[in-house]
């Protein structure tokens, strides 16, 4: 779909599109916008390299790399820095491979950002020069927090410039539990979601529980130093960015940008929208919609109806692998907004993670 910047999209905050009974789109901002943009926010934290607490990977050891090698597939429709597939051991799909889909479909150029990665980042990226998130149950895992922050803010500041409507996504594996610390840390009884179809629901809660003993004997309190002791980089970034964007901001992401939610809420600013897959909604295991509406957070769950492509990996999302993942939610939201139908959007997948099997 091609538009220019004269076009002005426009959608009732009551409409939404139903396929085989189901509502593809659960709801939608009833907001105007010319110039939409979509942005992810790279990040590492040791505590992906746990054996058991991340899916993202092939090992614990790479999920290191899987931001790097997700922006390379979504900006160039390949990987190319290693010679792998994008899909699971199980064959099933790497969200990266349905973000590149729509962004395909919707003629839009993402922007990555580098919050701190291990390793250099292969394709171009905003940096912001800061570093993997350490573990946290030994010592601060992000001693760079506040100034992240701040990078952050004058990087929403940055892209007001530019757009209208930001689809803001994320990539750091081993997140959820960084999210589960955060958000136990600032007072709310939180159960996070997985990449796995068994979470490893008691090794989270362990470590989290391990944090927590350090947050309270340190009397830890503000938001910024709860990120300081158990957070990852990609939250202060996009914390910032939430406090100083000027046009309508998406969370694009499940449990990790509620946590993001919950920052920007604790800090005073205006909470933002979280959209994310039904399959995140759905998992039996994390309390999604509760901790919503616990945080104030008005959400969007798009139902992308996986089970009846009749393409086998994708259909395990529908079993609980996986279920979200680099903005994949917020940028199939996105193209239904610049409107393109459920089965434009479902056959765009369904064509590209063909090319990867």
């Amino acid at each position: 779909m091609e538009y220019d910047e004269s076009d002005t999209f426009n959608l009732d905050g009551d409409n939404f599109i139903v396929a085989d009974n189901m509502a593809f789109v659960s709801d939608i901002p009833a907001f105007r916008f010319s110039k939409p943009a979509f942005c992810s926010i790279l990040g590492n934290t040791r505590l992906s390299t746990i054996p058991g607490i991340s899916g993202a990977g092939p090992t614990p050891e790479k999920t290191l790399l899987t931001p790097i090698l997700d922006a390379e597939l979504i900006m160039q429709g390949t990987i190319t820095s290693m010679p792998v597939k994008p899909n699971t051991p199980t064959g099933c799909p790497t969200p990266a491979s349905i973000t590149r889909a729509m962004m395909e479909l919707t003629c839009i150029k993402p922007l990555f950002i580098n919050a701190g990665l291990a390793s250099a980042p292969t394709v171009p990226c905003l940096d912001m020069y800061g570093c993997i998130a350490d573990d946290p149950r030994e010592h601060d895992a992000l001693p760079c927090a506040a100034a992240l922050y701040e990078r952050g803010r004058w990087t929403g500041e940055f892209l007001s410039g530019s757009s209208d409507l930001l689809v803001l996504g994320e990539c750091v594996p081993g997140g959820t539990t960084t999210a589960l610390c955060v958000l136990k840390a600032l007072g709310y009884s939180a159960s996070v979601s997985s990449s796995f179809v068994s979470n490893p629901v008691t090794k989270k809660d362990e470590i989290c529980a391990a944090v927590q003993d350090r947050i309270r004997s340190g009397n830890i309190t503000h938001p910024l130093d709860i990120l300081r002791a158990a957070g990852d980089p990609m939250m202060p970034v996009a914390a910032g960015i939430a406090h100083t964007y000027s046009g309508v901001l998406l969370l694009a992401g499940g449990t990790q940008m509620l946590a993001v939610a919950a920052l920007v809420r604790a800090m005073g600013g205006a909470v933002p929208w979280v959209v994310t897959t039904s399959y995140v909604r759905d998992d039996p295991t994390a309390n999604m919609e509760e901790l919503a509406g616990h945080i104030g957070v008005r959400t969007v769950f798009v139902d992308p109806g996986f089970q009846d492509l009749g393409h086998d990996g994708l259909a395990r999302y529908c079993i609980g692998e996986v279920k979200e993942g680099m903005g994949a939610g917020g940028a199939m939201l996105l193209a239904y907004l610049l409107g393109h139908s459920p089965e434009a959007i479902r056959a765009k997948i369904f064509e590209t993670v063909r090319k990867y099997s």
